[in-house]
């Protein structure tokens, strides 16, 4: 049974999301999480990759059958009006085009990063 009081409902979200896509479950967990936030009644979740977790908006991932797949992760989250911002510089570092992120998803900064943690109620890094 989930117990949750009025000032659960409606929570600002923040995930910061360090890791490389594969290999590592940090960031298959945090997408999980941001998932499972953005069906929340009135929830707002965003989520910013940076590091190798920008990897994690390349769209058009191919992964081996029965395997997750974070580009449909992060759509997810896209699809329950959740936002998605990838650090601008680390795309560049790993030769990311903008072109090239999950539908819904959008080259970011720090300048946006400090927006979204000043506008967030809670901030979680994987």
């Amino acid at each position: 049974m989930v117990c949750r009081s009025k000032s659960d409902m409606g929570m600002k979200t923040l995930m910061i999301l360090n890791d490389a896509p594969y290999g590592s479950e940090r960031t298959y967990n945090g997408a999980r999480l941001a998932g499972a936030f953005a069906k929340e009644p009135d929830a707002e979740v965003h989520v910013f990759l940076m590091g190798d977790a920008a990897a994690a908006a390349h769209n058009k991932q191919k992964v081996p059958a029965g395997s997750y797949n974070l580009e449909v992760m992060l759509g997810s989250v896209v699809k329950q009006a959740g936002a998605i911002g990838v650090c601008g510089t680390c795309m560049d570092a790993r030769g990311i085009a903008a072109e090239d992120l999950v539908e819904g998803s959008h080259r970011s900064s720090m300048d946006e990063l400090t927006q979204w943690t000043t506008w967030a109620e809670k901030v979680l890094v994987f």
